[in-house]
């Protein structure tokens, strides 16, 4: 099997770097022939990737964290056309890994690798907002600030980053009023939480959308209006569960589709990676199958 990895080198805030090595090796002694490209800028993997699927590789493989798996996802699915995308291959490597996990992937290398060489593919749904692809998650109003002031955390790493990150928000937290539009329903007011998902998992550690399946052809969402502090602070900690979802005030759907009009403008993060500050207008649809996963 001939393979392009695209690795983000900044992933795990340059943990990714140091595993270069090692990521060598373990494809080497996997028996994987691979090129790899280093990405150097945000974004960067979207047309490596869409190239390398071009170029007629067996397989695309992102080398990093969930930012490097969807700038590569974005890049496969731009490259696929109407059709599924080009294999997609996964190494682990990054912070929160929660794509990779909830797929299945090895967090080893040697096993991630042995994924890889062994070539065995299942089919996925990816997300769509606005014009950009997701594979795990994508959110509005209080999910993208509080990854906002994750990029802001320069001195701490992983899931005590991202907790503290959680905490900064709060302090900042108002609603945003939205009409937010779904296949069989709606509901308009002011918002604190809209999460799209496409796995249970985000952020490492919370289950948003335990029910979710990545390859039922729907998107599910999680919607929270307007509440106290002490009543968001009651919710968060049944997030590690998932047990938040017996809550009174939150809604959880599934839809193919879905619509939302924001006052003001929200924020948007697919995948961990905040791709608008404000957002009016936020367009989702699932994509059924159209990742091609290599998976064991």
């Amino acid at each position: 099997m001939h393979v392009q990895v695209i690795l983000n080198p900044y992933a795990n805030r340059w943990g990714a770097q140091r595993k270069i090595p090692l990521v060598k090796s373990a494809l080497a002694e996997g028996g994987v022939r691979a090129d790899v490209v280093l990405t150097a800028a945000p974004d960067e993997g979207i047309e490596l990737a869409r190239r390398a699927a071009l170029a007629g590789y067996d397989a695309v493989v992102a080398a990093g964290g969930d930012g490097t798996i969807s700038e590569v996802v974005n890049g496969l699915i731009r490259a696929a056309g109407d059709g599924p995308t080009c294999p997609l291959g996964v190494l682990p490597i990054g912070t929160g890994n929660d794509f990779s996990d909830m797929t299945g992937t090895p967090r080893a290398l040697a096993g991630a690798v042995a994924v890889i060489a062994a070539g065995q593919t299942r089919q996925v749904d990816a997300g769509r907002v606005n014009d950009r692809f997701f594979d795990n998650n994508c959110a509005l109003a209080m999910e993208p600030l509080v990854t906002l002031e994750n990029v802001k955390i320069k001195r701490l790493s992983g899931n005590t980053r991202y907790l503290v990150a959680l905490v900064r928000a709060l302090l900042k937290l108002k609603a945003w009023d939205m009409r937010v539009r779904w296949d069989d329903g709606e509901i308009e007011g002011p918002t604190l939480l809209l999460s799209v998902c496409n796995s249970p998992r985000t952020g490492g550690v919370f289950l948003m959308a335990p029910p979710a399946l990545m390859d039922d052809g729907l998107l599910d969402f999680v919607y929270a209006p307007e509440m106290s502090r002490a009543q968001v602070l009651g919710i968060l900690p049944r997030l590690f569960s998932g047990s938040h979802l017996r809550h009174p005030l939150v809604r959880h759907g599934r839809t193919r589709r879905l619509v939302v009009d924001s006052n003001p403008g929200t924020p948007i993060h697919a995948d961990g990676e905040v791709i608008s500050e404000a957002s009016t207008r936020v367009e989702y649809e699932i994509l059924p199958q159209k990742l091609t996963l290599l998976a064991s």
